[in-house]
């Protein structure tokens, strides 16, 4: 194929289809954790679901119309999520001194070993969501409409 055949994907394309897919399957794992398995989210992770469930319709409408103009709204989304998502991570490592709150032995938490997945805990692993995300929204070098 040649660059003026449409159906060629840049390399835009590929990473906003990426982009799509690592959120829609962290978002699906959120949901079947919580409704499938029961296990209630803590705040925090409440926190990185707001920043990462809205990214599925932003970036499947942007790739079903086939345009980049989603980006502008998905990389505020996704930095915040990073964010929530580190400072969720040091709490976890112990490297904030500060307790996981309000991750507590009687309400829901994220430090046991069933919020384990792959084992990686969960706030390592939206950490890792979130920063491939925006490595996806911001890398790709391909053309732009």
């Amino acid at each position: 194929m040649t660059k003026a055949d449409p159906e060629t994907l840049s390399r835009d394309d590929l990473a906003l289809t990426a982009a799509f897919l690592i959120t829609l399957v962290a978002t699906l794992g959120a949901l079947f954790i919580g409704e499938v398995l029961g296990q209630m989210p803590c705040t925090l992770c409440w926190y990185q679901r707001i920043a990462m469930f809205p990214l599925v319709p932003i970036l499947g409408l942007s790739l079903w119309r086939g345009d980049a103009v989603a980006r502008a709204y998905a990389l505020p989304l996704a930095l915040a999520g990073l964010a929530l998502a580190t400072w969720h991570s040091g709490l976890y490592a112990g490297l904030l001194p500060a307790p996981i709150v309000p991750c507590t032995e009687n309400g829901p938490s994220c430090t046991g070993d069933a919020q384990m997945i792959l084992g990686l805990p969960i706030p390592y692993l939206s950490a890792v969501a979130f920063a491939a995300i925006l490595a996806c929204l911001i890398f790709p070098k391909g053309h732009r409409p």
